[in-house]
């Protein structure tokens, strides 16, 4: 079952906690807004080395409240034009094949989730890395414009299968994957990259979620609360992306 401890020290339940998680919630899903994720990288961390949450349980409880974040920042995106549905349509059909593989995997590797861990940093820290060093160099290349990904269906259905597979395995909402790929790999514009990549991931998280949720990994308390500041947020996002320009949104991802 899922370890509920609360705030780290005695795993006392405190007023603290209740309001920390709709707090971080809000927190993720402005970030996510903003840059096309599912405010992973700020839950996780929060859940597992702050509140004290084992790590398969933040994992779970995680991707379950990354359902939530996708779908209110790909409403947002959607109605600002920020979103290709052709793409993320042929990403999300085959992610949900990847999830569910990913997800049957994640079992297995349990025993090697410090490897694991080790092996998908590395494998994205060459995008965080260039996402820094084009946003520091203020991106002196003018920025492809449009409403639309660029790439065949097979391609777009092949990567989305990969982000699928990965999402399963670690727990995040696929967003980490999917804006650095669609921009360097499918030349997208990267405002229609942010919001096509949320709404990848609905398909992607309500899966890979309720997975979680079947295998006992995820706290539906913490995740409900989480969600709270997570559609918010998310909307936030959403509103205010238009404000950052792309070389500024990339130093911002990586």
């Amino acid at each position: 079952m899922p370890r509920s401890p609360g705030l780290r020290g005695g795993g006392r339940m405190s007023w603290a906690y209740w309001a920390a998680l709709p707090a971080v919630g809000g927190a993720a899903g402005f970030l996510g807004g903003i840059i096309g994720t599912g405010g992973c990288s700020v839950m996780l961390p929060a859940l597992h080395f702050w509140l004290g949450f084992d790590a398969p349980t933040a994992i779970g409880t995680t991707l379950f409240a990354v359902i939530f974040t996708a779908i209110s920042g790909a409403w947002g995106h959607l109605r600002r034009g920020n979103l290709d549905p052709r793409a993320a349509l042929w990403l999300g059909g085959s992610g949900i094949a990847g999830v569910a593989l990913g997800s049957w995997l994640f079992l297995l590797l349990l025993p090697r989730a410090k490897l694991l861990n080790l092996v998908l940093g590395l494998a994205f820290l060459w995008p965080a890395v260039r996402m820094v060093w084009e946003g520091i160099a203020g991106q002196r290349r003018t920025a492809r414009e449009g409403t639309t990904i660029p790439g065949p269906g097979w391609g777009l259905s092949a990567f989305g299968f990969s982000v699928g597979v990965i999402t399963g395995i670690a727990g995040l909402g696929g967003g980490y994957a999917l804006v650095p790929g669609l921009i360097y790999l499918f030349g997208a514009p990267v405002y229609v990259t942010m919001g096509t990549s949320l709404a990848t991931m609905v398909p992607l998280a309500a899966v890979g979620g309720g997975i979680k949720l079947a295998q006992g990994y995820v706290d539906l308390t913490a995740g409900l609360l989480l969600a709270l500041g997570t559609i918010g947020g998310a909307q936030l996002g959403a509103r205010a992306i238009k404000r950052f320009r792309p070389a500024t949104l990339k130093l911002i991802f990586g």
